[in-house]
Formats: C-alpha cells, sequence, structure tokens
C-alpha cells in the first residue's frame, strides 16, 4: 500500500498554493509557516528630502547639524537632578566647522534641516539646535545602520519637536497624575508600613502609558501586552487600567487576592495584574498587564511570547496566510525596565537577541526604561559600565529616546515618536524616562544611608504633579478648582472602596476567552483515551517523511530515515522515538491543535533523529513534510530553530503556551542539564505561575537525559531538583492537581500518548520530560502500532511481564533508561526471580498502581529502587518517603553514592560503577 498516495487526498489548486507559502525557504528569504520575511525598510526617502545640491553648497552648516543629531544628547537638559557635570563638546561648535555666531547670512535649510523654516542665520540656527537637541529630550539614532531608518527619525523628530500637544490631552495626563500621586498619598497614611513601590518622582509614566495605549486603540491594534516590574506597578494598575482598588486593600490587609474557591496561593502585593478592555472614545484595545516575578527583567521574554501567542490565535502577522499582515500586526508589546536592571540583567540582552530572530519577532516591541538614576542603593556609576542605562539596546540598533521625566508633555512626544517608529519598521525602540525616586527602594526604607548628596536635592523638589498643574493653571487650560474637584473626588472614591474592602468579593478572569471550556486540574488522576486509528498513524507518520520529487534530500536520510520509517510503519513494529513523536504531532494537527516545538537545533534534533524540516541540498529550501498531510489542513507545526539561550528562549515559550491553550508548546534542552540556564523561568514561572496568578501552561520540557559516560555535564537532566519544585505530599495521594508532572518514559509509545494527552485534557500542566538519548535508536526500546490505537493510553507504570510472578523474590523499581541497562544484565545473568517495574510517571506518584503491582509477588523478599544517578540525585529521595508512607515498602538503595557531581569524566571509571550497579541491583 502507498501509504502517501495523492489519491488518499484531493489536491487542488488553492492547496497548492498554500503548500507553497507553508513550505517554502528557510535559509533564503521567502518565509514559510510562522516566518515571513522582512523588507529591508518600508519606508522611502522622498526626493525632496535630498537636496544634495543645498547640502554640497552648505556643507559645513550640515555637518554642524549632524553633529547636534549626534551628540546633542549629551549635552541635552534629559536629567531633572542635574547630577552630572556638563563637559565642552567640540562636535556641538560652530568653529569646529568654520562658521561664525556672527555669519549675518541667511542659509537656505532646504535637505538640511526640519525647523519649519527655510532660511536661518548661524546664529538662529544654534538656537533651534540647542533647544531641540540639547532640552528636555535627547534622541540617538545615528548609530542605526538602515539609512532610511536616520532619514525618517531626522525627519519625524525635528517635526515632532514643533508639534503642540493638544489640551485635552494635557488636562487628562495632569488628572493621572495627579490621582497617582494622591493614590501614593492615600496609601501612605492608611498603609504606612507597607511596601508599594510608589510611582512619587516619576509619575510622568502615567502620560506615557496614557498616550501608548491611547493610540494604540486609535491605530487599529487589538492586543496591548504589558510588563512592569515594582515601580509604579499598583499606580497604572489602578489609576489607569481600573484594578479594582478594594481588593488591592484586601492583599495590603493580608487577604487573597483570589476567591476562597480558587485553588492558588497568590502573589505579593507588587505583583497584582489585570486583563481589561481599555476605552478610547468609540475604540478600545484589549490590555494585558502581566503578573511578574521579583526577578527583575525575567518577564521580559514571557511579554514577547504572549505577544507572539496573541498572532497565533488571530492568525495575524507571521501567522496569515496572505501576504498583506506584517509582523506585529494588531499588537503591542509595552515592556517596562528599571535602569540598573535593564544593565545588568543578561535575559534583557537575551531578549534583544530574540527580537529579530524568525518565529520570535513580534513586530517591535517599546521599551519605556522608568531612570530612576539608582538600582536599589547602588548609583548609576556604579552599576554599569556604559554611558546611558539604554546602551543594551544598541546590541540590536534600537533607536534611543531620552526625556526628562519633569517634562509630561515631552514624555508624551517621546511615546508619540517610539510608537510611530515602531509601527513603521516592525522594530525596538526605546524610551528613556530619566526621572528620580521620592523613597528608597521602598517607602520605609532610608535612602540617604548610601545616596546623601542625591537625596539631598530629591528632598528640595516639589512633586512633578504639582508643577504640571501650576503650568495648565496658568495656562488657562484648568483651573485650581478643577485640580481640588480631581484630587478631593478621587480620594473619596478611595476611602468609599477601603471602608468596602472586606465585603468585596474577589473576580477570577483565568479561564475566559480562548480559555473558555477549561477547568482546574481534578485532585484525582485521570485516564485520557489518547490512542489513534491505526490507518492515520499509518498515512502521518508517512507523510512525515514525505517530500516533492523535485526535492533533493541527503542520501543518508533518505536511506535511515524516510525509508526506514516508511518500512517500520508498514510492518506496524520497531516504532522508534521520533516516528512517534511525528505521528503524536501530525494526529493532533488533524484535531486542530497547533504544535510548536523551539529549542537550540531541534529541526534536526541534538542526535540528528528528529528531522522535521528536510533542506535541499541543491537550494537549501526546507520542507516541512507535516504541514503537507491534508488539503484541508487547518493547522500546522511550527519549527523554531532557536538562538543559543536557555532562559528567554524558554520564558518566550512559557508566554506563548499561558496564552494559546490549543497550541502544543515544546521547549526542548540541547542536553538535559541545559535547564539551568533558564532555572529562574523554572523557579518562578513554569512550577509556581498557576498557583500564584492562576495562569496554567501546557509547556513541555524536554531534558534529554541517561548515563551514557558523557561526563558531568551531560548526562542527567538533574530529575531530583525538578521533583524537589512539586507540591507533591509524601503522605497523601497525588492527583492531577500538581503543580508540573515529571516522567521518564522508557517506550516511544508511553512518548506519543503524553504528548497527546498535553492538548486532549481540559486543563493545562506544564510536562517534564526525561527524554532520551541512547534509546532513540535502541531497538529493544520501540513501540507497535497497536500500543499507540483506541482505547490506549500512557501507563504511570510499566509491569515486568517476562517473568513468573510467583518466582519472584526481589522486585528492582527503576525509571527511563535504565531498565533496558537491567533487563540486558538479567538475561545475560539468567536471574528471573528477579522482576523489573518501570516507574513512568514520577509525579504524579503512581502509588495505588505500585500497590497493586506488589500484590502480584507474594514470594518477593526484597524492595529495590535502582538508579544510574548518585544517591543525593535521581528519584531516590523523592520516592522513597512516598514508597514507605503510601506504597507500605520500604525499598532499598541501589546506585551510585553520594557525589559532587551526577557523573565522572572518566571513561573507565564510568564502565566500572555501571557494572558495580548491575551488580549490586541483583545481588
Amino acid at each position: 500500500m502507498n501509504l502517501c498516495s495523492p489519491k488518499m487526498f484531493k489536491i487542488t489548486p488553492a492547496f497548492r498554493i498554500l503548500r507553497g507559502l507553508l513550505n517554502k525557504k528557510y535559509h533564503s528569504k521567502s518565509g514559510y509557516y510562522g516566518y515571513k520575511p522582512r523588507k529591508t525598510s518600508d519606508h522611502v526617502v522622498a526626493e525632496d528630502v535630498l537636496e544634495l545640491k543645498n547640502r554640497i553648497e552648505n556643507a559645513n552648516l550640515y555637518r554642524l547639524v549632524s553633529g547636534y543629531r549626534k551628540h546633542g544628547h549629551r549635552k541635552a537638559s534629559i536629567n531633572p537632578l542635574h547630577i552630572k557635570e556638563q563637559v565642552p563638546l567640540p562636535e556641538l561648535s560652530p568653529e569646529s566647522y568654520g562658521l561664525s555666531l556672527d555669519d549675518p547670512k541667511s542659509y537656505s535649510l532646504k535637505g538640511i534641516m526640519y525647523t519649519g523654516r527655510k532660511t536661518a542665520t548661524v546664529r538662529e540656527l544654534m538656537d533651534t539646535l540647542e533647544s531641540m537637541y540639547c532640552g528636555t529630550l535627547g534622541v540617538e539614532y545615528r548609530h542605526l545602520q538602515v539609512h532610511e531608518e536616520r532619514w525618517w527619525l531626522a525627519e519625524e523628530y525635528e517635526n515632532l519637536y514643533n508639534s503642540t500637544i493638544g489640551a485635552s490631552t494635557r488636562k487628562q495626563n495632569c488628572e493621572l497624575m495627579l490621582k497617582s500621586q494622591a493614590f501614593d498619598h492615600f496609601l501612605a497614611q492608611k498603609f504606612p508600613t507597607v511596601k508599594r513601590y510608589g510611582g512619587e518622582g516619576a509619575e510622568s509614566m502615567m502620560a506615557f502609558f496614557n498616550e501608548a495605549i491611547s493610540v494604540s486603540a486609535e491605530s487599529g491594534v487589538k492586543d496591548v501586552i504589558v510588563c512592569i516590574a515594582h515601580r509604579g506597578r499598583l499606580n497604572l494598575l489602578q489609576c489607569l487600567l481600573g484594578y479594582p482598588v478594594a481588593n488591592m486593600f484586601r492583599k495590603m490587609k493580608g487577604f487573597s487576592e483570589f476567591p476562597d474557591n480558587v485553588d492558588a496561593t497568590g502573589d505579593v502585593l507588587s505583583h497584582l495584574a489585570i486583563s481589561t478592555d481599555y476605552v478610547v472614545g468609540d475604540k478600545s484595545v484589549h490590555t494585558i498587564l502581566l503578573p511578574n516575578s521579583s526577578h527583575l527583567e525575567a518577564v521580559n521574554p514571557v511579554c514577547a511570547g504572549v505577544a507572539r501567542g496573541k498572532q497565533m490565535y488571530r492568525k495575524t502577522g507571521d501567522y496569515c496566510l496572505q501576504d498583506h499582515s506584517r509582523p506585529g500586526e494588531n499588537i503591542m508589546p509595552i515592556i517596562v525596565h528599571g535602569d540598573a536592571a535593564f544593565s545588568g540583567q543578561g535575559v534583557v540582552a537575551e531578549t534583544f537577541a530574540l527580537s529579530k530572530v524568525p518565529h520570535f519577532d513580534v513586530g517591535g516591541s517599546i521599551h519605556l526604561i522608568t531612570n530612576n538614576q539608582v538600582g536599589f542603593t547602588t548609583p548609576a556609576h556604579r552599576g554599569r559600565s556604559s554611558t546611558y542605562c539604554s546602551d543594551m539596546g544598541k546590541m540590536v540598533n534600537c533607536p534611543i529616546i531620552h526625556v526628562n521625566g519633569d517634562y509630561a508633555e515631552d514624555v508624551v512626544r517621546a511615546c508619540r515618536l517610539a510608537f510611530s517608529y515602531r509601527q513603521l519598521f516592525r522594530k525596538d525602540v526605546i524610551v528613556d524616562l530619566i526621572c528620580w525616586r521620592r523613597w528608597g527602594h521602598n517607602e520605609i526604607d532610608e535612602p540617604s544611608f548610601t545616596n546623601p548628596a542625591m537625596y539631598r536635592k530629591i528632598e528640595s523638589r516639589r512633586s512633578v504633579p504639582d508643577i504640571y498643574a501650576e503650568q495648565l493653571v496658568n495656562a488657562d487650560i484648568v483651573s485650581q478648582n478643577d485640580i481640588n474637584t480631581v484630587v478631593g473626588e478621587y480620594t473619596k472614591e478611595l476611602e468609599t472602596q477601603h471602608s468596602e474592602m472586606e465585603s468585596y468579593k474577589p473576580k477570577v478572569q483565568h479561564l475566559e476567552k480562548q480559555w473558555s471550556g477549561f477547568i482546574q486540574a481534578p485532585h484525582e488522576v485521570q485516564v485520557w483515551d489518547t490512542g489513534v486509528d491505526v490507518d492515520l498513524l499509518r498515512y502521518v507518520g508517512a507523510k512525515s517523511v514525505a517530500y516533492p520529487e523535485s526535492f533533493n534530500i541527503h542520501q543518508t536520510l533518505e536511506k535511515h530515515h524516510v525509508s526506514t520509517r516508511l518500512k517500520r510503519l508498514a510492518a506496524g513494529t520497531g516504532i522508534d522515538w521520533a516516528t512517534a513523536e511525528a505521528m503524536a504531532f501530525g494526529s493532533l494537527l488533524t484535531q486542530g491543535f497547533v504544535v510548536r516545538i523551539s529549542g537550540q537545533d531541534c529541526g534536526r534534533g541534538t542526535f540528528s533523529h528528529r528531522h522535521c524540516m528536510l533542506v535541499d541540498q541543491e537550494t537549501n529550501e526546507v520542507y516541512i513534510p507535516l504541514n503537507d498531510i491534508d488539503p484541508d489542513q487547518k493547522a500546522y507545526i511550527e519549527v523554531c530553530n532557536s538562538i543559543l539561550s536557555e532562559e528567554a528562549v524558554m520564558g518566550f515559550e512559557y508566554g506563548m503556551s499561558i496564552d494559546n491553550p490549543k497550541c502544543l508548546c515544546i521547549w526542548e534542552a540541547q542536553f538535559g542539564d541545559f535547564f539551568n540556564g533558564a532555572q529562574i523561568m523554572i523557579d518562578t514561572m513554569v512550577s509556581s505561575g498557576e498557583c500564584k496568578w492562576l495562569k496554567q501552561s501546557g509547556l513541555v520540557i524536554l531534558l534529554p537525559h541517561g548515563y551514557d559516560g558523557a561526563g558531568p555535564e551531560h548526562s542527567s537532566a538533574r530529575p531530583e531538583r525538578w521533583l524537589q519544585l512539586t507540591d507533591s505530599q509524601e503522605d497523601t495521594v497525588d492527583g492531577d492537581h500538581v503543580n508540573m508532572h515529571v516522567v521518564n518514559p522508557s517506550t516511544p509509545a508511553q512518548y506519543f500518548h503524553l504528548l497527546r494527552r498535553q492538548m486532549l485534557r481540559n486543563y493545562r500542566k506544564p510536562l517534564v520530560v526525561m527524554a532520551p538519548k541512547t534509546l532513540l535508536r535502541l531497538p529493544s526500546a520501540s513501540s507497535t502500532l497497536v500500543e499507540m490505537a483506541p482505547a490506549t493510553h500512557f501507563l504511570p507504570l510499566i509491569s515486568d511481564s517476562g517473568i513468573e510472578s510467583s518466582a519472584v523474590k526481589k522486585v528492582v523499581f527503576c525509571s527511563g533508561k535504565h531498565f533496558y541497562a537491567l533487563q540486558k544484565h538479567r538475561e545475560t545473568t539468567g536471574k528471573m526471580d528477579v522482576a523489573l517495574i518501570r516507574v513512568e510517571s514520577l509525579c504524579p506518584f503512581p502509588a495505588a498502581e505500585l500497590q497493586a503491582e506488589i500484590k502480584k509477588f507474594p514470594n518477593a523478599q526484597k524492595f529495590v529502587w535502582s538508579q544510574e544517578e548518585p544517591r543525593n540525585m535521581g528519584a531516590w529521595t523523592f520516592v522513597t518517603p512516598r514508597f514507605e508512607n503510601l506504597v507500605g515498602v520500604k525499598p532499598t538503595y541501589v546506585g551510585r553514592p553520594n557525589m559532587p557531581t551526577p557523573a565522572t569524566g572518566i571513561g573507565k571509571v564510568h564502565a566500572q560503577e555501571v557494572q558495580q550497579l548491575l551488580t549490586n541491583t541483583f545481588a
């Protein structure tokens, strides 16, 4: 039977076009599913700008203007505290260019500068340049490599600088800033010992957020995704996004932010989040403020991942099958940083490194640095080696807009420039809002211990909202009565909510919209039928290695990958791990689920086993067979070879997983222990995100694991660490509600069922898989199609079917790859009175199944737990109390002794350890 026969599905002309789009070049610029190629630039410099003749005739004048465009920010009055001493800048001196302030001649500015005037003397031009480039705004864009972007920024900034901010916008921002200040004052009065990390000194950020979200709504953006650390978070939540302040007060009083009937531990006050529709006139934009961990900047790639997930869900941007949708279409990620963390945290650089990579591109993010000029207690000059905290962005050629936070209207201008640039060029842009912090790291901290000079200046300053309100009063935009009314009514509302906080009933949003129909996991282990019709498995399996006749496949792949897979599918036996995985992926695609696999070299696979991307040996094009299963195919696989990063990439995938429950998101480590580069993500998000924030995640983490002589860093996926992070109880039977499911499957069929179960369940849990290495090609570690047929499912425990149960005197419990070494040793030695029981699910721990299994061996006298890992690692410390408390047996330990590293790096020692381990197990 020809499993790939086109007769099974009708190939229509429309499908041929779709197939061509989905399977275009990978290494070239044509694009493929989940990636659309970028144009060099969407902006063309208008001909009237290129007044070369005038620039040639007035070359020195043009050089002076260029000097200000490049160096003006160094002189700009962007620091509200005026801490840094100014040094002379010859680049800004007209004499450096052979010009004189006393020259009375008026020069044409055509093609030289955009000032709104046609001519100017040198003195007039200098006055304009000083005001524009050395005022309370400063821009850095001359480092950009794209000519069109530099010209656009020059023109846009110079025109924007001369623009006025409308009275209604000024009034609205003044009210927001006054409310932010009143909010901080109210909390200081009612909750004087609470760490609120207020916005005092940085209130102009409210003008930034108001402008960014409003212009997003007016521009047709559907989703704004914001992440921010503690500084000013509560002000943004309440004053602009409308977080229920009574719930916030409850939290400050020690109550939970969630209803009593929800399984959640909650999080601290400064990590509260919201998902809301922000209304601007007759338009609205869905705005999400993501929860965050206390590990600064860790939420950055999560924000990008959520933004990407929104595009996948809406089928826009890179996921739109038409050409009209650009990357970043209809979404706006806004990532808010602290100055010290932006310079110091490596995940910032990792996230920037992802920003233009296929499958991770979100069409650019707007970055706002709330620049307090101090990190906890560390002054700026000790917190970084660069001039500005924003210099990290230059690694990907970000334009940077510095703005004095005392000037709200310039903050609005900075936001408008950043938004316009992002929308036009779909790249990242940074706004460095230089402000100050009224108090210490928190309100009960004393900052003058370490920064006395700075805080002498701060103590003598009036507040930013009061100064701005006074300016608007003097400009007849608002009256003092208006100001008093705004503050008075808002404070009155806070008082009302404060008095009603104990009667307030918290609400939750975690199972709405795309999560509708999902539940929190049950407190018992459920069995899900994850089997698939065998004919469909054969078809999908065959399609996973099919390719067009014109495709030039590598001869080795044709022989060992394609032909071998087809033979095994026809026989229905010998199904290896890669085939089982492909069938799991393909069958989920036919059911409408999207699959996304990400990681270093994941398309080929670290061990050259997966090959879900076939590369044409002549043209360098890539063909993805699973995206060519069915003419009516609605779901596709996205194969994402990532940068050499763990933390940012795992955070990105976690972000996608918490947004899109219909996508099987997989992150694969190159080797199992490489996950430790992403430990912050694991500790603060993957393992705890649901209990803290009610954010369910079905992220699958594949960790190649097994002792094969590879040495200390390539042997263990550190299962002990994952098990320690679970909330499994030693004396209570686990349910599916445990925070993570940790498994060590020993067969391809088991792996197949695990992948499918992730999507078929009506709840989501992270799945951590101790994935195979040597088992990938071990003949005895294969499966049959029958084991994946309907009415089959994942087995948390696999019995020993190769022995006579009544003859068993010793029962050995093991997990994963180790079973095959034990099985081979038993066959060699003939010790058939030893039963080998595979514990496939470590968490949830299969206590009931183990109790039933032990009853099969009435004559067993010894029980052993045998593992490859050292005693202080592996599953031993996790399973032993559960065996004793839940199963009723006390197993003896057999394995390597306590070690400081997972494995030896000496080959002969490794071989001796293996032999000793086998001997001791059967002794």
